[in-house]
């Protein structure tokens, strides 16, 4: 029986995306997303606790997140988790574990939910944000 390896996040973009070319010539984007929470605290005082995600994004979707993802973007992303191991120069062995997308929807603007993927629009609305409540 195969496993389940889902992951779907909502949250603001950190940086612009860098977008590269593999040997191949694909197109593979990287960016980074802040997920908030909120939690209650020791002290019954509300805090807030911020998550980074490490998403990549390949072909035409690497593409269409280099043109339309920008940094402090309201976005919604599903993918799988995968983690990536290599040497550094040191010769530590160095691990990275990423979100690779294989949908994303761009929520900044209300009721226009654009889908960058290959799945089903969001539509509806999204709710507004406040930049004040980015974490960068």
């Amino acid at each position: 029986m195969p496993g389940l390896n889902k992951v779907m996040i909502i949250g603001n973009v950190g940086k612009e995306p860098e977008m590269r070319f593999t040997a191949n010539g694909a197109p593979v984007t990287s960016f980074s997303v802040a997920v908030n929470r909120f939690r209650p605290g020791a002290d019954g005082e509300r805090k807030e606790e911020t998550e980074w995600f490490s998403v990549v994004a390949w072909n035409k979707l690497a593409e269409v997140c280099n043109q339309f993802v920008g940094k402090g973007a309201r976005i919604y992303v599903e993918g799988r988790l995968q983690t990536r191991s290599w040497d550094g120069q040191d010769g530590v062995k160095r691990y990275r574990t990423e979100v690779v997308a294989n949908d994303v929807q761009f929520l900044d603007r209300k009721g226009a939910a654009t889908d960058g993927g290959g799945g089903d629009e969001a539509g509806g609305e999204t709710d507004d944000f406040d930049a004040e409540d980015l974490p960068f």
